[in-house]
């Protein structure tokens, strides 16, 4: 087996420098099955991370979805197929009215990306309002909305807003109306830059700003100034969506609201490349008149048969509920640990995607963020695989496979017990 130092000098030469990998020793994965990954040298890994596979890695009925429509047939939608039409009347039917259309690209980039020409098929503007902490893909376009990983020359068209921080600005409806007022100033700033306003996107969770505990109905005064300028709400459920949050199939359910388009991604057909966009037919339609858009891959017939399965396994085999039951049970767990180690200031999350935000000291709330990531290393090296986000870098984001279990979330507290107790509070 080639080792790590040659796998990432080969990286660097053939896929060019600055490619990013997880965890400063990296883990050369080369099997899978269910919440557990195994590395070149046979190690096995308890998998707290990877939303991809949701059903669990290697899934046998996705598997042999994909195995059985790729032996029949693979082409494009500009010829008729079931296929598609099957999976649009089961995604749709998780939704309310009336968000009853879709379209299928192959990832969540190509989604927002679409969602950003809907809004201004719509509304004949072009400026659209981000959290000043998101991320929504990596197309020309909707990386300008990216600031964890800003582009060079930033379009002028994109307005951000103070991403919400529930647990440095806990005043309810106070921290809402200052998140509205936020939105209105960036709406009157678009109009004066000549753009108006087309959208505000957002993840409902606000997962890659730490998801903050908010109260439902957050962001209703934000909505309403944004309908009352004449916008759209862009959900982005690439990260919460598919049952995941335990309580609501979506994150906008649990936020309280319907949204205007849905973007999907990451989870949706367990690992094979599937995004989707979810609208009005009103708003399809506006689209479809004044863009001609067609996708060689998107919705093909073995993606489609890969999708529809892992939106059957999540319904037929109860994994949202399982994400309920044990994300309770791992987020008490959490709390238990903060009663013995300092460093954790806030446990929050919901259903499967879950963590704790790590401080220096819990009354200046000071972010632990180096000892934030050593942590993520240390857990690595004892066989646990997570990451960490958040405004400040400093939240441990626990987001696995949705059969994860009581006993498995044992035992990533337990190492994580452990990595708390041996690695040292420092900046």
């Amino acid at each position: 087996m080639p080792d790590t130092q040659n796998l990432i000098a080969r990286r660097a030469q053939l896929l060019g420098p600055n490619v990013s990998t997880f965890y400063e020793d990296p883990v050369h994965m080369v099997r899978g099955d269910g919440v557990w990954v195994w590395d070149a040298d046979g190690r096995q890994y308890l998998d707290c991370y990877n939303n991809v596979p949701h059903v669990g890695h290697c899934h046998p009925k996705v598997v042999e979805a994909i195995s059985r429509q790729a032996a029949a047939l693979n082409t494009h939608t500009r010829y008729l197929h079931e296929g598609i039409l099957h999976y649009v009347e089961a995604l749709t039917a998780t939704f309310a009215e009336p968000l009853n259309t879709a379209i299928m690209t192959c990832t969540g980039s190509e989604a927002n990306d679409i969602a950003l020409r809907m809004a201004q098929a719509v509304t004949g503007k072009t400026g659209v309002i981000a959290t000043d902490h998101t991320y929504h893909g990596n197309t020309m376009a909707v990386s300008q909305l990216s600031c964890t990983n800003p582009p060079p020359n930033r379009w002028d068209n994109v307005a951000f807003v103070p991403a919400p921080d529930s647990y440095r600005r806990p005043e309810g409806e106070t921290h809402a109306l200052a998140f509205a007022a936020e939105v209105e100033k960036s709406i009157a700033d678009l109009a004066e830059r000549g753009h108006g306003l087309s959208a505000l996107i957002i993840c409902p969770y606000f997962a890659n700003e730490g998801f903050p505990a908010l109260e439902t109905g957050f962001l209703k005064p934000a909505i309403d100034a944004v309908r009352k300028a004449g916008g759209l709400i862009i959900a982005d459920e690439v990260q919460p969506g598919f049952g995941r949050l335990g309580t609501d199939f979506w994150g906008h359910q649990k936020a309280g609201f319907v949204p205007d388009v849905v973007t999907l991604g990451k989870p949706m057909a367990n690992g094979h490349p599937v995004g989707g966009v979810v609208t009005s037919l009103d708003i399809m339609t506006a689209f479809r008149t004044n863009f001609r858009y067609f996708n060689t891959f998107g919705g093909n017939p073995v993606s489609a048969a890969a999708a529809l399965t892992t939106l059957n396994v999540v319904q037929d085999e109860g994994l949202m509920e399982n994400a309920r039951v044990v994300g309770d049970y791992a987020r008490d767990g959490l709390r238990q640990l903060a009663r013995r180690h300092d460093c954790i200031g806030d446990v929050r999350g919901s259903g499967l995607f879950f963590g704790a935000e790590m401080v220096l000291d819990k009354d200046t709330k000071a972010p632990a963020t180096a000892f934030t990531k050593r942590v993520a290393n240390v857990m690595r090296q004892k066989g646990v695989l997570l990451n960490f986000l958040g405004i400040n870098y400093n939240a441990l984001k626990i987001r696995p496979p949705m059969p994860f279990s009581r006993e498995n979330a044992d035992m990533m507290l337990e190492r994580l017990d452990e990595a708390l107790t041996e690695t040292p509070l420092e900046p």
